[in-house]
């Protein structure tokens, strides 16, 4: 979708009119310099932070395509697909961060960097469309693509508090604890827990020492679902700021 949004601006504000398949064949390389690309635009923004923090959205998607020999593309499993959709197409599969604004009163976002997710499989099947010319094309999961598009952008941003907005496939500890040992307190995360996600409390530290390893967890407070449940006669109402107005939620 953002491919799309991206060809209608240039069309619309520069008045370039691409061919649409030349343009998604040029995006799809795999020899353009991303990094310096997308440092330069980094560069180009004029306000990035939204109340003197930097808010960046993180979520992969899939872009389908018809040929056999474009780079990055296998079999994915699309759990969005409707009945008379293939469960695993033909596709790209795209990692993808963007800055979180609000823009004449709505919310846009803007990509910053991108990563081609390639399947462990493939790679090792040597397939030629998971080739990089002059490179060794290594296996990386998608947190992993993730935590080093954020670290790269707090880099840039020295010094600035990030918020990461992802959904409960993204928000767990394997992209907030790496992201906080190579930041520190600088970087937070707003995500939706799962239903049957378990909650526990802070472990308590005691004064003596005991043998084996400090408690990890402390005592189990329950899931989500569990939770909810349970406090559901102190909910309350919220006005939250949601496609260009202030609603109840």
């Amino acid at each position: 979708i953002y491919l799309f949004n991206v060809l209608r601006c240039l069309n619309t504000l520069f008045g370039l009119n691409i061919n649409k398949r030349r343009f998604y064949t040029f995006m799809a390389s795999n020899k353009i310099p991303w990094h310096n690309l997308w440092a330069a635009l980094w560069h180009l923004i004029p306000d990035p932070l939204s109340d003197g923090r930097l808010m960046i959205a993180l979520d992969d998607f899939i872009n389908p395509k018809t040929g056999r020999n474009i780079f990055g593309c296998s079999h994915i499993f699309d759990h969005a697909a409707k009945d008379n959709q293939s469960k695993y197409p033909w596709a790209q599969n795209v990692v993808l961060i963007g800055l979180l604004k609000v823009i004449k009163g709505r919310w846009a976002c803007l990509p910053l960097s991108q990563r081609f997710y390639l399947p462990q499989k493939a790679i090792n099947a040597k397939s030629d469309n998971m080739r990089v010319a002059g490179k060794v094309v290594s296996f990386q999961t998608k947190l992993q693509q993730a935590v080093e598009m954020v670290i790269q952008v707090a880099q840039h941003f020295a010094g600035v508090d990030i918020i990461i907005v992802c959904d409960s496939w993204f928000g767990n500890n394997g992209l907030f604890k790496p992201l906080r040992t190579k930041l520190g307190n600088f970087v937070h995360l707003l995500s939706r827990l799962r239903s049957n996600t378990v909650l526990y409390s802070i472990p308590k530290i005691g004064s003596s020492k005991k043998p084996g390893r400090p408690k990890k967890y402390g005592s189990r407070l329950g899931s989500c679902a569990e939770m909810a449940a349970a406090f559901m006669a102190y909910a309350s109402t919220y006005h939250v700021f949601l496609y260009g107005k202030y609603r109840e939620v």
